[in-house]
């Protein structure tokens, strides 16, 4: 079969429903300035599906620092990939300032998560190594597990009991091939809002003798006592190997990094092609996060703030009886029993009826059966907001009760 006529025949299972999906379930247009109310479709909307967890994407001293440096830089340099013409002195003052915050030796610079991860396990493993890793994982981690030429098991989410028993397979492996095991997990899981069982996995690091790579994307800036994140937050920092987070969360920006032991970070310097052959994060991204940085660092009452707003949206969604799993972050999914039609018309009423805009998550992502209301709360939300989603919630949880929403037709003409 020809490859268009392929795809035409096939969408996918996100794609399938792109005709009446896209422009307002799926790529839809959030306008203005990034704040808790936005413009979508000509209307005001209370947002809760931006990951600007600490509010940083329009702090003033933020938008100054990005302002001034584009001014002075433009978005052109450095020209070239770090290796070969872009590096600078900014480049390596973040990643030393970025090692100290997460408590590790050394740190690189990436320029998107999504990628980096891809390529920080392509060029940690071979064809003799074992890779070990959560069921829950990011997409990023699968793509790069996809990706590795050795074996590679999977264990049930946040259960030891499975990483055991697929460490064990994997040391028999390794102890024939001569290779390594290496252990990827979450720090937050970005659905569910579960933090990793960090601190678990690491009590079986002596045993099995494995190198554990964490990606914190959601608890870097909001997780453990200073910020540093999941691992802080657990007491185990140091039981973690190799620590990633992406720029895209907290730091409200573009970029990544992953930090680690000296000779590691060295190693990936040299060996990462997704970073040696693409070029360098340009000047702006940079300055720009070293302010933000500057500001996880000197203005705690940002991450304060932050679960302020958590604590509160939390506790009262459960108090109303809404079941938001067993989430222990800011991510805070509300799980409802319904349809793909039931989801849409959740999603329509929200939006169009109460001003609410929070991201739905249906099958294949979460179960059939299940409507999953993804909330991100951030800093610069207020307890008023809060006050009015839960009870928009509250309507909309009584009308999917008496399925009322399964007798209604999915709204026409909501493209573009």
């Amino acid at each position: 079969m020809d490859l268009f006529e392929k795809i035409a025949a096939n969408r996918g299972p996100l794609g399938v429903h792109s005709h009446y999906a896209h422009g307002y379930f799926a790529f839809p247009k959030l306008e203005g300035e990034i704040k808790p109310r936005m413009i979508f479709r000509g209307k005001e909307v209370l947002t809760w599906s931006l990951n600007n967890y600490l509010g940083l994407a329009n702090h003033p001293e933020v938008r100054k620092a990005d302002a001034e440096a584009a001014a002075e830089y433009g978005m052109a340099l450095p020209m070239g990939a770090r290796m070969m013409s872009g590096n600078s002195n900014l480049h390596e003052q973040l990643e030393n300032e970025l090692a100290e915050f997460v408590m590790k030796p050394d740190c690189m610079l990436l320029n998107f998560g999504y990628q980096g991860v891809v390529s920080i396990i392509d060029a940690m493993v071979n064809r003799h190594d074992v890779i070990v890793y959560d069921a829950e994982s990011h997409a990023c981690i699968i793509d790069g597990v996809r990706l590795h030429a050795g074996k590679r098991f999977v264990y049930v989410h946040n259960d030891m009991a499975s990483l055991e028993k697929q460490l064990e397979r994997a040391k028999r492996i390794t102890d024939e091939t001569g290779g390594g095991i290496l252990v990827i997990t979450e720090g937050v899981f970005g659905m569910s809002g579960n933090q990793g069982d960090l601190r678990g996995v690491v009590a079986l690091k002596e045993k099995y003798q494995f190198r554990l790579f964490v990606d914190d994307a959601h608890g870097f800036g909001t997780m453990g006592t200073t910020g540093a994140g999941t691992g802080e937050e657990q007491g185990i920092q140091d039981g973690i190997d190799l620590y990633f987070s992406t720029f895209a969360k907290s730091m409200a920006s573009i970029g990544a990094f992953v930090a680690g032991p000296e000779n590691v970070i060295e190693y990936l310097r040299y060996n990462m092609r997704s970073q040696i052959f693409a070029k360098s994060l340009p000047m702006p991204l940079v300055v720009g996060a070293l302010k933000r940085l500057e500001l996880l660092r000197t203005q705690p009452e940002l991450k304060e703030n932050l679960w302020t707003i958590v604590r509160a949206l939390q506790s009262g969604l459960r108090e109303k009886g809404f079941n938001i799993g067993s989430t222990s972050s800011p991510v805070t999914p509300v799980l409802l029993q319904g349809e793909l039609t039931d989801a849409t018309q959740v999603t329509f009423d929200l939006r169009e009826n109460h001003g609410i805009f929070c991201s739905i998550v249906v099958y294949p992502v979460v179960p059939k059966g299940v409507i999953m209301l993804r909330i991100i709360p951030t800093a610069v939300h207020t307890l008023d907001d809060v006050d009015m989603t839960i009870k928009a919630f509250e309507v909309v949880q009584e009308k999917l009760a008496k399925g009322l929403y399964s007798k209604a037709e999915i709204p026409a003409g909501l493209q573009g």
